[in-house]
């Protein structure tokens, strides 16, 4: 699934290169996704489990593809600890198990990506 993710992300960045914000990365690789029938939620609440409290603290993850595959999305200059420390956090929360840290803010996209799995 991530090689059917990272394609749609590809295919993204080769058309609209580095410099937008953020969200509007988020839109084109979800209508990405939804052109290859690739189920995704976008902007996923990722509420906190303490103890037997939850916390809805107003955390999203960026997309979740297949209830399986989360992606956290970024359009820095470049990647800091505190993204891939963002990542792992939001794959515990959700009990998710692979994550894709996708920074779109680069002149090639395979300086952009982090894969993580738990």
């Amino acid at each position: 699934m991530t090689e059917r993710i990272l394609g749609a992300a590809f295919d993204v960045h080769t058309a609209l290169g580095p410099g937008l914000l953020e969200s509007a990365y988020e839109r084109c690789l979800c209508y990405e996704l939804e052109q290859q029938g690739i189920a995704h939620e976008k902007q996923v609440e990722v509420p906190i489990l303490y103890k037997d409290f939850t916390l809805g603290c107003g955390f999203r993850a960026d997309v979740i593809v297949q209830h399986a595959v989360l992606l956290e999305l970024k359009a820095v200059k470049q990647i800091e600890l505190i993204h891939e420390a963002q990542l792992l956090t939001y794959l515990k929360l959700t009990g998710l198990r692979v994550g894709l840290l996708i920074n779109f803010n680069v002149s090639a996209l395979k300086h952009g990506i982090i894969r993580r799995a738990l």
